[in-house]
């Protein structure tokens, strides 16, 4: 392996995200700590943390990029049909504790949310940076979530579980519409998956992800206050 970066907790800085490995794709640095400011200048240059609790902090920029251009997100006709039955309801910054604490432990393969990351992305949210997403059943109860970090007119998620079948598509749906509606550029995903390309979300050069974030991530979005208010039309549309 080409010899990596170790980043001193006390020095606020990162390489070029260009300048990150093609094996494994995208590390681009070690070390250094989860402090905001840190985590800040870490997504605004297109770069995030993702280790587990044995490994030292590792910092990524992946090649190609996995993003969801909130006017492209796809609605099957299966989902129209969850949709229209009006089954859940989504709302944001409710719980960011708790939504942020089940996508660590609802994960069968394992998490690299550790203690470490609950306790800086809380501070983010505590600061109006990172947010939660939450989905509810008819009951009240809790069917799925999400958090992210918003930072001017980009978004970047991060983790997302669900508990009943199609809430996490749901929310997908109502999150890109709102995201949308306030004049938000882009959904980072970080890397692909199926559900999220069944979503409409495509993987493009770091290069062109990185200068969307240069356009983007000093614009205020049209809406700064997290309350979401857009609705599915319904059946009739």
């Amino acid at each position: 392996m080409t010899s990596l970066p170790w980043l001193d907790p006390d020095q606020l800085w990162f390489p070029p995200a260009n300048e990150a490995l093609d094996d494994p794709d995208g590390l681009l640095a070690l070390g250094g700590d989860l402090s905001t400011e840190r985590l800040i200048l870490a997504y605004r240059n297109g770069i995030f943390p993702w280790y587990s609790d044995d490994q030292p902090i590792l910092w990524w920029s992946p090649n190609p990029r996995c993003v969801l251009f909130p006017n492209e997100i796809h609605v099957s006709r299966s989902l129209r049909r969850t949709l229209n039955q009006q089954r859940f309801e989504v709302t944001a910054d409710r719980h960011f504790g708790r939504i942020i604490r089940l996508c660590a432990s609802t994960r069968a393969e394992g998490t690299w949310i550790t203690e470490e990351m609950i306790a800086s992305y809380s501070d983010l949210h505590r600061m109006g940076v990172a947010h939660s997403i939450e989905i509810w059943n008819r009951r009240g109860e809790l069917a799925g979530g999400m958090y992210g970090l918003a930072i001017g007119r980009c978004f970047f998620g991060e983790s997302m579980f669900s508990l009943e079948t199609n809430a996490s598509k749901v929310l997908m749906v109502h999150l890109a519409h709102q995201l949308q509606l306030w004049g938000y550029r882009i959904m980072d995903c970080q890397v692909e998956s199926r559900h999220l390309l069944t979503m409409g979300a495509r993987t493009i050069p770091r290069e062109e992800f990185l200068s969307i974030l240069r356009m983007s991530i000093d614009q205020k979005p049209d809406q700064t206050d997290w309350t979401f208010r857009w609705r599915w039309p319904g059946p009739e549309e």
